[in-house]
């Protein structure tokens, strides 16, 4: 049997059928560990993490139906990544890519900006989407695999064949425009 398609696994969840989890986790379970690892850097939660998407998925299709089922569990390993990580490490500051990520990612972020406003993180999400929908591929790439799946500097350079520091100023330039864009589209002050 050949690999089973993303449309085949949403008809799996939809039916309840319990090979879903089984069929899911063998398309994705590498890709969601990776993902869940990169945030937490700790190969037991990071799998904890995974199983925990599998039932966060299996909980919410139906009445979910993602378009795109690869983002969706990617979206879902990476909160319940971040709020591990913030529930295990909240009493050390700093620890981490995590947490250099986060405090990058600050200068674009008004800080009178109320985190707490579903409307206005749905907006500010939106933003951030466009704004990355109109970067070249490589930057976009590059902003991602940091902000995004929380990758090192040094893993991205090594990727891409740079320097730590044209990584780093890649990603200050970004953070720039992202920041410009942001307050030219009113969403932060």
């Amino acid at each position: 049997m050949g690999a089973i398609t993303d449309e085949e696994l949403i008809v799996l969840f939809w039916s309840r059928d319990g090979n879903a989890i089984d069929e899911t986790s063998r398309a994705y379970g590498a890709y969601c560990y990776a993902i869940a690892n990169g945030i937490l850097q700790n190969p037991e939660d990071a799998e904890e993490c995974v199983n925990d998407t599998w039932l966060r998925a299996w909980n919410t299709i139906p009445p979910k139906r993602p378009q795109r089922l690869r983002i969706f569990l990617a979206k879902i390993t990476r909160n319940l990544a971040f709020d591990r990580f913030k529930r295990r490490y909240a009493q050390k500051r700093g620890g981490g890519e995590i947490g250099l990520a986060l405090e990058e990612l600050e200068e674009c972020v008004d800080a009178g900006t109320d985190p707490e406003s579903e409307v206005m993180t749905k907006e500010l999400e939106q933003g951030v989407n466009s704004f990355l929908g109109g970067l070249p591929g490589r930057e976009r790439d590059i902003f991602l695999r940091r902000y995004f799946f929380v990758e090192s500097t040094e893993t991205i350079a090594a990727r891409y064949g740079m320097t730590r520091s044209a990584v780093l100023m890649a990603l200050s330039r970004t953070r720039q425009k992202l920041k410009l864009y942001l307050k030219k589209e009113g969403l932060i002050g």
